[in-house]
């Protein structure tokens, strides 16, 4: 990046330091934190939505479908996180290239599963072998951030379920009493007043996520985690041209700072809000508020 970096084994000092920071290396390594943030924005919010629709099935008075929201709800959260990660990964990314190929190469005349091997044609792979580096990265974030959504959103149903059965039940029948019918009272009445009951034990699911984001490491993405470790490991001037010792302790450290700082942010935020969510609600924290005024 600067211009007395073009000599890298003259450098000494701040010089060799500030070229060292800025390869090309380096620079991935800063761009992974914006891919751990915008799996955070993405992933949160969709996770939120499978939560939601969890909840609600769970929740509905036809008996299957209040089976399949609540079977959701158990199955992911009895399977702890990495076993479901690495399962639900590989079997989406073969169920996609299976249906591919059965679509694109019908007169394949071959088994696909041979012995441990996925075999499809050439054509049926996600992402095809010609396609850009930056489509493989999207197809293998965007699976990633599918799976977060899944595993969390079976955390938040759970969340939310107990904070809708939280809501006093005459408030939905004084509702219906006025002649709200039964999805009125739902959107008007208890959902308004379910997020005061449910955001407490969203902010510990955030929390979760947070220090869940190193799992893109085991998923293939170049994340934050990958970078600290590609570029802390001891490297010689056979393979580049900034020698070093083993720094891998000092990388991990930077990540420490990192999360120690979001996590600070991001309980500041919810306070905020569950101070506002709390306000004139008959709840500990609203009768807090309440006497407190």
């Amino acid at each position: 990046m600067f211009s007395f970096c073009s000599d890298p084994a003259s450098l000494e000092g701040l010089q060799w330091l500030s070229c060292y920071l800025t390869t090309g290396k380096h620079l991935s390594f800063y761009m992974s934190f914006g891919t751990v943030l915008l799996l955070l924005a993405v992933a949160a919010p969709s996770a939120l939505l499978f939560g939601f629709g969890g909840a609600m099935a769970a929740r509905a008075r036809f008996a299957p479908l209040s089976w399949i929201g609540r079977g959701y709800i158990a199955i992911v959260r009895g399977v702890p996180d990495i076993a479901f990660f690495m399962f639900f990964v590989i079997a989406l990314d073969q169920g996609i290239e299976y249906l591919r190929h059965k679509v694109k190469c019908p007169d394949w005349d071959q088994p696909i599963r041979q012995g441990n091997d996925f075999l499809v044609c050439d054509i049926a792979k996600m992402p095809l072998g010609d396609s850009p580096q930056w489509i493989h990265e999207t197809y293998g974030f965007t699976i990633a951030v599918v799976t977060f959504a899944i595993v969390f959103g079976a955390f938040a149903a759970n969340v939310l379920f107990g904070a809708m059965n939280a809501v006093p039940r005459a408030q939905i029948e004084t509702a219906e009493a006025y002649g709200m019918t039964h999805r009125q009272a739902f959107w008007r009445i208890l959902v308004p007043q379910m997020w005061t009951f449910a955001l407490p034990g969203l902010s510990n699911l955030w929390m979760v996520l947070i220090k869940a984001t190193p799992l893109l490491f085991l998923l293939g993405v170049e994340d934050i985690v990958y970078w600290a470790r590609e570029l802390g490991a001891s490297k010689t001037a056979r393979f580049t041209d900034y020698p070093h010792g083993d720094w891998m302790m000092w990388y991990f450290l930077g990540l420490l700072v990192f999360y120690l700082l979001f996590t600070k942010v991001s309980e500041v935020a919810l306070d905020r809000i569950t101070n506002r969510l709390s306000h004139g609600q008959a709840t500990l924290a609203g009768e807090a508020q309440r006497k407190a005024a």
